[in-house]
């Protein structure tokens, strides 16, 4: 019998739990944040079918990222990078079993710090580049805020302040993530690849560890999402 080629791959085993969860949680009442739920897992999915496709797997997982913690607070307009801030203090906070920590402390130790440590992932040294001096030098002035941004992180590495970590390998992924989506970079480009390699690395193991610090607190999480459902 032939096979469908519509059909989705099958979920990788570590996904499975967290679909089980979602599907309970719809169970019990669907809500903003079953929706945010859904569509955060169904790209995460297609993260996995992206193969040996490191650009469209890291876009993918990015868009899962923030269809996780994007939500409208109905207080006003949040500048991002405090949303950011505030999304992981949240989940840090909540992450009583700290698997959280173990990915920072046990799994990724090696390629945090290649990420933080490599320039191309700093939004500073792109805003110097692209506003030369007058007479076409790059001003160095990034250079200080990177060494200040590096010690910084090794600061919380020495303390293993989990959220500090976290929040700098976030923002450097974001940094990554517009090059990407704002057309910066070249599909397959080798140029970027060990960036792009490492991004979706650290991305496919935090984000299932993420959305189950979530589900475990949902009410904690129930924002509507910015572009809710509508009816046609």
């Amino acid at each position: 019998m032939a096979h469908s080629t519509s059909s989705k791959p099958a979920p990788p085993t570590d996904l499975h739990p967290l679909l089980q969860r979602h599907q309970a949680l719809v169970a019990q009442q669907r809500s903003p944040f079953t929706l945010r739920m859904h569509r955060a897992l169904s790209w995460l999915q297609r993260a996995e079918a992206a193969g040996a496709d490191d650009d469209v797997a890291f876009v993918c997982l990015w868009i899962a990222f923030n269809a996780a913690y994007a939500q409208d607070l109905g207080h006003g307009a949040v500048p991002e990078q405090q949303a950011f801030r505030n999304f992981v203090g949240d989940v840090c906070r909540l992450d009583k079993g700290r698997a959280l920590a173990g990915l920072v402390w046990q799994v990724f130790p090696g390629p945090v710090r290649l990420l933080l440590d490599n320039q191309y992932v700093f939004q500073p040294f792109w805003d110097a580049l692209n506003n030369p001096r007058a007479d076409g030098s790059i001003p160095d002035h990034w250079r200080e805020a990177f060494d200040d941004a590096r010690q910084r992180v090794h600061r919380a590495l020495a303390q293993q302040d989990t959220e500090r970590v976290l929040y700098e390998v976030l923002v450097r992924l974001y940094t990554l993530r517009n090059q990407l989506m704002h057309g910066g970079a070249t599909w397959g480009s080798s140029v970027n690849r060990a960036q792009v390699r490492d991004g979706r690395a650290l991305l496919r193991r935090l984000l299932p560890v993420l959305l189950g610090v979530m589900m475990d607190h949902p009410a904690q999480f129930e924002g509507r999402p910015f572009y809710p459902v509508v009816a046609g």
